[in-house]
């Protein structure tokens, strides 16, 4: 099991995604690159790092479903069955957007895409960032994710304001994406 990040690490993170940079670590199946969800400079420079359509969107990681509450006000209880028992783990819903999303994290789309994680280093960054981040693969677009740290160092270098140490969680894919209302998948 990977282990959390030690206290230095964590804190060099925190300070350069409160800067608004761009960081990397590792997740449930890949390398993946964070930001605040509310910096538009710090969303606009993932796009353009990734080389991302922002149509696409991106998905919001939590450290506990508190964290997620804002996005979740509104939803209907019933709904909230299927995240409860699915989280934490790597299983992220779509929710109907409450007007609580950026327009880069939300994309073109009318719902916002959530997880919350067991990943302990991305839990960890999340809980001492004090809410939830943006995740999305360690990739330009249209290449496979990295799958170890020394490949986001290639890829993004002097791009990241911070790399934080870790292990993979040891997930053979991304999280499964389901929608909450309709119940579809549409990643397995």
């Amino acid at each position: 099991m990977p282990k959390t990040p030690d206290g230095a690490d964590l804190a060099l993170a925190i300070s350069a995604l409160r800067k608004g940079h761009v960081i990397a670590c590792p997740t449930e199946a890949v390398w993946g690159l964070s930001c605040d969800p509310d910096n538009d400079e710090a969303l606009a420079h993932l796009m353009r790092m990734k080389a991302r359509d922002p149509a696409k969107g991106v998905i919001l990681v939590a450290g506990s479903i508190a964290q997620l509450q804002p996005w979740l006000d509104g939803l209907p209880l019933e709904l909230h069955a299927p995240l409860v028992a699915s989280w934490p783990g790597p299983n992220t819903w779509l929710v109907p957007d409450n007007g609580r999303s950026h327009a880069l994290v939300r994309g073109a789309h009318s719902r916002v895409a959530l997880r919350v994680t067991d990943h302990p280093v991305m839990r960890a960054l999340c809980e001492a960032f004090g809410g939830p981040l943006v995740s999305t693969s360690a990739n330009r677009a249209g290449e496979p994710s990295a799958m170890r740290r020394d490949e986001v160092s290639t890829i993004f270098g002097s791009e990241l304001g911070a790399i934080v140490p870790g292990e993979l969680g040891g997930n053979p894919r991304p999280s499964t994406i389901r929608d909450v209302v309709s119940g579809q998948v549409l990643r397995q």
